[in-house]
This record gives structure tokens, C-alpha cells and sequence, in this order.
């Protein structure tokens, strides 16, 4: 090229007739081409600064035809002046019929006349077609390069946006999709960008995934790594809003399968060291930016305690399991309760059950500042289950818990009555929507009328009268503020056959002077006798105020009643044939509920208002207070003890703690610590000659844990089943079955907690079941498998655990099961029945919320919501919650019972049964627990048949699935189980398997247990006026230092002498009764 343009000067200075001589200085442009590319490379080398590969090559790629367009321009233009035409080209109509050329389109306006201009056009065409191809090659493997390894996120857009980062080892659709969904499902979130960070490349589904409309604008991925500066930097890492560390459960390197023990717990240990080196990484080139991780074992959260957040799965995974044994469906709850949800699954559906349970899943926790408020700013001064009962009967929210504004204050659950709310408290309630989003409207001037009505009625009921303005006030303003509760049982004067004045108690009717017409005021509680004709109703306030021995507190028993004593005493009455027995106060009145206290009185001696009726958990308390309790010795069954406070328990903290970071909780001890040999439960040693669990004949039915190794986070299950506050006779024998030898460390752990013993088996083998107690069980555990991840197709992982499930469901149909998957997505094969058409109706129901974009379409799976199913990857939302709710973590832990704070109360569960069904609403239960014993419900576990088929679609009679519905039950072949040969065939199996294995044959139950017919589901925060019913189980949180938990009776086997039985083999031939399940471990009843 230099001789082409340089040369030719240097002979014309010595020849002038080759001054003539044309030469092409334009091809000079393809050295100002090479020039750039070297200017730009100094650049960058001396301002030691490294540049885009891609730019580069875009920038050779656009010199390059720029080039070639003004070569063939000027060339074109040059040898066009040889042609005899006077009309020439000039350098516009060059540069036009180059682009034309080039571009291939042609258009024969303007055409070159002679052959050497003609000649140059082919050499031009060629040449471009040999340098643009090789120019758009370099480009587009740098382009695909770059797409694999991801971007980088600009410095200026990381200024201006905000974003945040997600690190993690493998990509992984179903977790990437969760944080996606989680994370934009809060509205103040839209804005935010995601940048992925990862050491792999992404597979199809995720590569599909980041071409959704949805997230390719929001997302951007980088391939690189946390511990390398350069890829942080990629990430904007110092400009983030946060950084979340995800740990990679569902993958498992398959080098590792040479192992032939402790395969997951060396594989977890990888995965959170690597979790941990990230994390400090972050920590080191960040320091400012909060960190959201995940760990695996609780051993190694101690590591990351400086984190920000941190969510522990073993502690989280192994609570919520021993929780559900207690309480059923606690991790039902807690997975509904910690994901976002609008509350409208189930909304279209003809099921009342499923628009109800829909639409109680759509409660989370919200929090907000007491001045703030407009639900609990009028609750300022007064205490804290006042402020929850009347905030939840006038709003519909459940105040929860509370944190103080002094420095270092906890999250406090239920504080008790004994706190009284200030302004700079920050109030934690359930509520489908935050406060902020709610829409109060202000009552009509009637209703305010009528509601001023109610409160003259409540000071006449209570016998007010102005001189006691100042003596009586608190109790006056607390009577007046239960004055829904009055228009409750007001509403029963109108009700039944008589008429209001009629008394069956004899109590004189009084003058029509002395009656007060009363309207009850609208609200949530009026919907529950909406069907009534309320202009009837009447107050008796002269029966109430002059009947002898009857506090004032108390209301007339409502006129239904009566007509249902009187069919019970043989009278007349109709309709009762079904209903409860109503328990009735003195002079036949049924006991009203005290209102709930503004404040608790400083002096313990003070008359406080109380209730006359007893519920049935109340009287628990005082027969356990009477009565010793039984317990068979620990070291001779043999022998039965009557146990106190001195005998061989004690309470207090765990001798050994576990892991660094533990916190201990006071529970049931042994005051001296079995000896390691005894801790398993089939060998015999020097101490001990019993070899299966029959032998033991403990008191209470056991619960069995299957796992595939023991793990130090086990404690988190046996704890929260051996805490102090539960009463001794109610405890439960724990056997974890292991398949592997568990360590010296685990032993040292369990060796102080009574009735815990460990056992070397499977739950695929019938022999270790039957050795472990399982027909005396009425819970199984089953914990997700590591080494089952090896699997060649990933959602296989469960398969070992779900066919082993199967097996139990046919074996033993009476035991409740409760598995750990690794996906959630298997929990369709739970406890499989083909001809289960209700089943099938539910999988097409999750279609239907799927394609909705429900986050939680699986909620109407009949295991998921009867809580026989749990899936740790359900805790993943609570990471991803606490960017939004930074509580969320430690609330949880409180709830569960892995953390202890100062103050703040617990879980527990009651059972509504027979005698408690005069308490008839969830309202009148708030306020009968907040004015009793202080403690808040905030759910029900409820179960009913499956289904009501018949009253389900008969809004839907012409509809061709009718007749499928509506024999779901019978077509079923699981209801006719116990007189198949199939059934008679297992019998005989598991009888043979018994007598070969000494244990008493009659013990096996071969019946179906009737369970298999019944829909469980959890409804959180239910409305003030939802009926009862028998069996409800009540999620309520106790305040610390509470009333001593009532229980059921013991079963009738279990107690069956107060006397000491000598010492003799125990008794063996008695069947026990029937396990009830977890529902029936229910250690609180009401």
C-alpha cells in the first residue's frame, strides 16, 4: 500500500512528466484503519485500564467497510472520467452506487459504461467478501463468548438503578424461579435489577428462562466467581443493595458416591464451606452491602454470624418436623404464612373449603409503628392481649408480637397482659394486606347510633352508675369494650322456639316496662346471624340484674337452648338430635366470657372479674394439680412409678451444647445421663435386656425418625418434644432410625433427654419397623436422603422416600406419616391412590392456580395441606422475605422455638372437643383465651370429611363430572381395603413377620383407619365470626410464664392403676388403642 501511494511522489520529483500520472491516494484510508486499531491499543495500555474484546471487534468490523465503501467510491469516480459521456459521476453518485451494489439491491439507475470501471467493481465485491465474513466471525464468537460468560453490569447504570446480586454455585431453574417470583412479588421491588453471579453456564431451562419478556430486562447474568475481585467488580458488587449467598441443595457431585459412609453429611459440610468462603469474600471486597445466606448445617452458621441474615436449613427443617408432630401442619402454616400470596387461590372454586383455606393464605406478617397506626393507635396505654383481641375483632388483623425502641430489643411473641402498648412500639400482626394498602370505612350515623346503644346496654348489664365513674372506670371501659361479645349473646334471645321472656330456670319474666330493644350493631360478628330476623331482639336486664347468685357479668341463656335441654331432658324441643351438649351455668344459664382486661392489676390480691364456666383444658389443669402422674421407670419397665417433682427428671438446659451458636431452652431431663450403650433401643447391654420397643411399654404412643445419618441438628427435634412447659405424662419415646453408625459427638447430645434412643435400620425393612415400635407409633418421620441425589434425573431424588411411604400408607394405615421431599412438585405422589378421582380433581385445580401465577399452587395438595408433606426448599422465601421484612428470620425462630428471647411467648396448640363447643365462634375463643389465660390464637388446623360431595357440586347437577364426585369415596378402593385379599394378604405378613419376631400379634390393626377419608387444611387468622367446630386444632401463641399447659386424659391403657405395679413383666397382652395421629398428640385442649 505504501508503494501504491507513497512511491509515485518521490519519481515525480525527478521525472516531471509523471506528474500526469494519476495515483490512488485513498487507499491511504486502509492505513489510517491500521493506525486507529494501534492508537486505541496504546490507549488502553497506557491508561492500564483493560477494554471490551467486543468493542474492539466492532470497531475493526465498522472501519472496515467504511473503508471499503470509500475505496470503491473514489475508485469508481476516477475511472468513470474516462468515459466520452460529458455526464460523469461525481463523488455523490459514487458513493450512491456503491452502497447500492453492495447492498445487493441494484436498482440500474445509474450504471458504469466502460470495462476498466466494470473490472474494478468485481475486484471491490470480492475483497468485501472476503473481509466481512472474516470481520462478522471474530465478532460473533466474541458475542457468543460473552453471552456465555455474561455481561458486565455498567458502572453508571449501577449508580443510577438499583440492583442486587445473587451468588451461587449451580443454576438451577426451580430456585432461580422462587427468588424471581419471591422477590417482584413486592410492589416497591419492580424497579430493582438482578445480576447473577455463577461459576457455570447456563442449561436450556435457564437459558429459556432469561429470554422471558418478564425477566430479560430485569435480569442480567455473569459467569465468574465471588472470590475473584474482577467478577465482583463485574457485578457492581460495591453498589449493590444486597448480595444473597444461596447454597445448592438438590446437587450433589457424584466423585463423592466412592464414600461408602456419611456421604451427605460430607457433602453438605462441602457445599457450606464453599457457602462460607463466598461470604467472606463478599464481607471483604463489600463491607457495606448486606448479606442474605444460606447455610446448611447449623455447625457452620457460626462462621457466617456476621451475615446480615442468615437462614440455617437443618435448624429450620428439623423444628418445623418435631412441631408438626406437636401442633399438625405447623409447617403447612409456616410455608403459607412465609410466601406472598393475594389470597385469591381457591377463590373461583365451588368448595368451601378451598375458597376459605385460599383465602386464609393470604396472611403474612406486617409490622408497623404503634403512633402510626390507625388499627392499634387507639390501644396506646392499654395491654397488649386488649390491644390484639379488639384490634382483631374490629379489623380483622391478629397483633401478634411487639419489639421496644430501647436499643438491642428482641422481637417479643405475645408479651402478655402485663405489657402495656406505647406509642414507640412496633406492632407485628397477620393481615392478608399491610395497613398501608387497607381501606377503613367509617360506619354509617346509624351504626353509630347503634353501637352507642350497645354501650348504655353494656353499662346496665354491669349495674354502672355515675358515682362509680372514677372508682370503676377500667372495669367499666373494658366491659363496654367487649360489648360485641353482648351483641353475640344477645342475638339468642330471638332464637329457638320461645319467646324471649320465657325462662326455663324459672326466673321471673319481668314487666314489658323493664325490656330494652336492641339492634346489634353491623360488623364481622352480625354475618354469623345473618339469616335471623334481628328487629326481635330483646335484653331481660331485670332477669340479669335480680336473679340471686348471679354475677352481672354474666348474659341470659339464650332461648335455643333451652328448647335443646328440654329435648334432652325428653321434652319437646326440635332439632338437637346432632348438636353437643351445651353446658349451663347455675340457675340453667350457659357461663358468658369475661371481657378482656385494658390492664392487668398490679396487686395479685385485687377482684378481677372471672369466669364462671371452666373450660375443659382448665379443668385438665386442676386434675393434673390433684393427682400424680404415672410413669413406667426408664430402667425397669417393669416397674410404675408415681412420679413428682423430686423424682428421676429435672429441669433445666442441656449439659452439651451441640454446635457453636446453640441456644439453649430449659426442658425435660434426666437427672442422670443414660449411658451410651442404652441409647440403642434393640441391644441389649448391662442395664438393659429389652430388644425392640413392645418390651419398653412406654406410657404414651412413640414417635419414629427415619434419616440416613445422624446430624448435631437433630437437637432441634428432640428439643421443642422435651420442653419444660409440657407436662411429664404427655412426653413421647423418640427412636431415630438411622442407616448409618451415628458419632460419638450425637450420642453425647441425646444422652441427657428421656425416652430418646437410637436404632440401626431402614424404613424399607419391615423387621427394623416392627423392632422400632411402629404399631405403637402414631407419627413417622421420614427425613429427605442426601445420598438419593445421586440419582441420573434429578426429580428421582425422591423416589426412595415416596415408595417407602407407599409402603407404610398400605402397611400401616393408621400411622400419620410426615416426609421430606427434595422437590416439592413429588408431593403428588404421596400416599398414591389411582382411583382417588378427589385427588385428581385437586392436581387439576394446581393446573388451574399454576396458570393463574400462583406462587403456591401447590396448596391444595391433600398431603401438603394436611402437613404430611415438607420440602426445606419452602424456606427459601423466608432469605428472600427478610430483604423486605428483616424480622421475618428471628420471628420465625421464636415461633419455632429455636430462639429464646426475654419475654416473648410460644407455640402451642388446642383441641376444641365436645364440652368446649359452647364457645361456638373463633371470636368468642380470642376472647375467652386473651381473658383467661393470656394466650393469642392466630390459626386452626381443621378436618373434615372428604368430601361433602354432594353439597360440593350441587350447584353443578347437569355437569358431566357429577356422578364421578359424587361417589368418590365409594368407587375409592382404599374403602374397602380391610376385606380385599390384598388387605388379608399384608395382615398376614406383617402377623407372620410379629410372631417370628416375638411380639404379640393382636397389636396389628388391620383396618383403614378412617382418616384416609378426611381433608385437613390450615386457616390462618380466620375471621372473628367463623363457627367452630369439634376436633378444631388451635395454633395459639402462649405468653412466657403462662399458666401450666393443659392436656388431654391419657388413654385408658396408658393409666390404668395408681398404684405401683410390682416387679414383674409388664403386662402384655392388652392391644393398645388405636393411634390417633398427630392430631391427637395434642398436648393443649381446650
Amino acid at each position: 500500500m505504501e508503494m501504491l501511494t507513497s512511491f509515485p511522489f518521490l519519481l515525480t520529483i525527478f521525472w516531471r512528466p509523471l506528474r500526469q500520472f494519476f495515483i490512488p491516494v485513498f487507499l491511504n484510508c486502509w492505513l489510517a484503519k491500521q493506525l486507529l486499531e494501534n492508537l486505541f491499543n496504546d490507549l488502553h495500555r497506557v491508561m492500564q485500564k483493560p477494554h471490551s474484546a467486543l468493542q474492539q471487534r466492532l470497531m475493526i468490523l465498522v472501519a472496515t467497510i467504511l473503508c471499503l465503501i470509500f475505496t470503491c467510491m473514489c475508485g469508481v469516480e476516477h475511472l468513470e472520467r474516462a468515459d466520452s459521456k460529458e455526464d460523469h459521476f461525481d463523488l455523490f453518485e459514487a458513493m450512491y452506487f456503491t452502497v447500492v451494489t453492495f447492498s445487493t439491491v441494484g436498482y440500474g439507475d445509474l450504471k458504469v459504461e466502460i470495462w476498466p470501471s466494470r473490472l474494478f467493481i468485481m475486484i471491490m465485491i470480492g475483497v468485501a467478501l472476503k473481509q466481512v465474513p472474516l470481520q462478522l466471525e471474530g465478532l460473533a464468537y466474541i458475542t457468543i463468548m460473552r453471552k456465555k460468560q455474561g455481561g458486565t453490569y455498567s458502572r453508571h447504570r449501577a449508580q443510577t438503578e438499583k440492583h442486587v446480586v445473587v451468588c451461587t454455585t449451580t443454576m438451577q431453574y426451580d430456585l432461580f424461579t422462587d427468588f424471581l417470583n419471591e422477590f417482584y412479588a413486592h410492589q416497591h421491588l419492580q424497579d430493582y435489577f438482578v445480576v447473577l453471579l455463577s461459576p457455570c453456564e447456563l442449561d436450556n431451562n435457564m437459558t429459556a428462562l432469561m429470554q422471558v419478556p418478564m425477566w430479560a430486562q430485569r435480569v442480567i447474568y455473569i459467569q465468574g466467581s465471588a472470590l475473584k475481585d474482577q467478577d465482583l467488580i463485574r457485578c457492581r458488587m460495591d453498589d449493590a443493595e444486597a448480595c444473597f449467598i444461596l447454597s445448592p441443595r438438590n446437587v450433589m457431585d457424584r466423585s463423592e458416591a466412592a464414600y461408602t459412609s456419611n456421604v451427605g453429611q460430607r457433602i453438605r459440610n462441602k457445599i457450606d464451606q464453599q457457602t462460607i468462603l463466598r461470604t467472606w469474600a463478599v464481607k471483604d471486597f463489600a463491607p457495606r452491602v448486606p448479606l442474605y445466606v444460606q447455610i446448611l448445617k447449623p455447625e457452620n452458621r457460626f462462621h457466617v454470624a456476621f451475615a446480615d441474615h442468615v437462614v440455617c436449613e437443618d435448624e429450620f427443617k428439623y423444628a418445623l418436623l418435631a412441631n408438626n408432630c406437636l401442633c399438625p401442619a405447623t409447617s403447612t402454616f409456616v410455608t403459607l404464612l412465609i410466601h406472598t400470596s393475594r389470597g385469591q387461590e381457591g377463590a373461583d372454586s365451588h368448595s368451601l373449603w378451598q375458597r376459605l383455606y385460599g383465602k386464609c393464605s393470604g396472611n403474612e406478617v406486617y409490622h408497623i409503628i404503634l403512633r402510626d397506626s390507625r388499627f392499634f393507635g387507639e390501644f396506646e396505654g392499654k395491654s397488649f392481649t386488649y390491644a390484639s383481641f379488639h384490634a382483631h375483632k374490629k379489623y380483622g388483623v391478629s397483633l401478634c408480637g411487639i419489639r421496644k425502641v430501647e436499643e438491642g430489643a428482641h422481637i417479643q411473641l405475645n408479651p402478655g397482659p402485663r405489657h402495656i402498648m406505647r406509642e414507640s412500639d412496633t406492632c407485628f400482626y397477620m393481615n392478608i394486606t399491610k395497613e398501608e394498602n387497607s381501606v377503613i370505612l367509617k360506619h354509617s350515623n346509624e351504626e353509630r347510633e347503634r353501637e352507642k346503644t350497645a354501650v348504655e346496654i353494656a353499662k346496665t348489664v354491669i349495674n354502672y352508675t355515675p358515682e362509680d365513674e372514677k372508682v370503676e372506670q377500667s372495669k367499666l371501659e373494658t366491659a363496654i369494650a367487649g360489648v360485641g361479645t353482648v351483641a353475640l349473646e344477645l342475638h339468642h334471645f330471638a332464637g329457638g322456639g320461645k319467646t324471649p321472656t320465657a325462662s326455663a330456670a324459672g326466673t321471673p319474666v319481668p314487666s314489658p316496662e323493664c325490656r330494652q330493644k336492641y339492634m346489634p350493631p353491623l360488623g364481622r360478628e352480625a354475618a354469623e346471624f345473618g339469616t335471623h330476623d334481628n328487629a326481635g331482639l330483646t335484653l331481660d336486664t331485670a332477669a340479669a340484674s335480680s336473679a340471686s347468685g348471679v354475677d352481672r357479668n354474666h348474659l341470659m341463656p339464650p332461648a335455643g337452648d333451652d328448647g335443646l335441654q328440654g329435648q334432652r331432658d325428653g321434652g319437646d324441643g326440635q332439632g338437637a338430635d346432632d348438636a353437643p351438649p351445651m353446658p349451663r351455668g347455675r340457675e340453667g344459664r350457659r357461663a358468658s366470657i369475661m371481657p378482656v382486661l385494658e390492664m392487668m392489676s398490679s396487686d395479685p390480691e385485687d377482684e378481677q372479674l372471672k369466669d364462671e364456666k371452666l373450660l375443659h383444658a382448665q379443668k385438665q389443669v386442676d386434675i393434673e394439680g390433684e393427682e400424680d402422674v404415672l410413669l413406667w421407670d426408664e430402667e425397669d419397665p417393669a416397674t410404675l412409678l408415681i412420679w413428682d417433682e423430686e423424682d428421676q427428671w429435672i429441669k433445666g438446659n442441656p449439659p452439651i451444647i451441640p454446635y457453636i451458636g446453640y441456644m439453649p431452652a430449659p426442658c425435660h431431663l434426666l437427672s442422670k445421663p443414660k449411658d451410651i450403650c442404652c441409647l440403642e433401643l434393640d441391644k441389649k447391654c448391662d442395664h438393659c435386656k429389652w430388644t425392640h420397643a413392645a418390651e419398653y411399654n412406654w406410657p404414651n404412643n412413640n414417635i419414629i425418625v427415619a434419616a440416613e445419618s445422624a446430624a448435631l441438628g437433630m437437637v432441634n427435634f428432640i428439643v421443642p418434644l422435651r420442653q419444660h412447659w409440657r407436662p411429664k405424662h404427655t412426653l413421647k419415646p423418640i427412636i431415630i432410625l438411622l442407616e448409618e453408625k451415628p458419632g460419638t459427638a450425637f450420642l453425647e447430645c441425646i444422652r441427657p433427654f428421656p425416652m430418646v434412643y437410637y436404632m440401626m435400620g431402614t424404613v424399607e425393612n419391615l423387621d427394623d419397623l416392627l423392632r422400632a415400635g411402629i404399631l405403637q407409633a402414631d407419627t413417622v418421620v421420614i427425613v429427605d436422603k442426601e445420598s438419593s441425589k445421586l440419582a441420573e434425573e434429578d426429580y428421582m431424588a425422591d423416589a426412595n422416600q415416596i415408595v417407602a411411604v407407599q409402603t407404610l400408607f398400605k402397611l400401616f394405615p393408621h400411622v400419620n406419616i410426615i416426609t421430606e421431599l427434595t422437590h416439592p412438585s413429588n408431593m403428588r405422589f404421596m400416599q398414591f391412590r389411582a382411583k382417588d378421582s378427589y385427588a385428581q380433581k385437586m392436581a387439576e385445580k394446581q393446573k388451574i392456580e399454576t396458570s393463574k401465577g400462583s406462587n403456591i399452587a401447590y396448596m391444595f395438595r391433600l398431603p401438603f395441606s394436611a402437613g404430611n408433606v415438607f420440602s426445606a426448599s419452602m424456606l427459601d422465601t423466608l432469605l428472600y422475605q427478610s430483604f423486605v421484612k428483616d424480622y421475618m428470620i428471628g420471628a420465625m425462630r421464636l415461633l419455632l422455638g429455636i430462639d429464646q428471647a426475654p419475654g416473648s411467648g410460644y407455640l402451642c396448640e388446642l383441641r376444641i372437643t365436645a364440652e368446649d363447643m359452647w364457645i361456638r365462634t373463633y371470636g368468642r375463643l380470642y376472647q375467652k383465651l386473651c381473658s383467661t389465660t393470656h394466650e393469642i390464637p392466630i390459626g386452626v388446623f381443621r378436618t373434615q370429611s372428604q368430601p361433602d360431595n354432594k353439597s360440593e357440586v350441587g350447584m353443578s347437577r347437569n355437569d358431566s363430572s357429577y356422578c364421578m364426585l359424587s361417589v368418590t369415596i365409594e368407587e375409592d378402593d382404599s374403602s374397602s381395603l380391610g376385606a380385599t385379599e390384598e388387605r388379608k394378604e399384608i395382615a398376614g405378613i406383617v402377623r407372620q413377620k410379629m410372631k417370628r419376631l416375638d411380639l404379640p400379634e393382636e397389636e396389628y390393626d388391620s383396618e383403614v383407619s378412617d382418616k384416609r377419608n378426611k381433608i385437613s387444611y390450615v386457616l390462618i387468622n380466620p375471621a372473628f365470626d367463623m363457627k367452630l367446630e369439634m376436633d378444631d386444632v388451635i395454633f395459639i401463641i402462649r405468653p412466657a410464664g403462662g399458666p401450666k399447659t393443659p392436656s388431654p386424659m391419657p388413654p385408658r391403657r396408658k393409666f390404668s392403676s395408681r398404684r405401683r405395679r410390682p416387679s414383674a413383666d409388664p403386662p402384655r397382652g392388652e392391644p393398645r388403642a388405636e393411634p390417633q395421629g398427630s392430631n391427637a398428640t395434642a398436648d393443649a385442649r381446650l
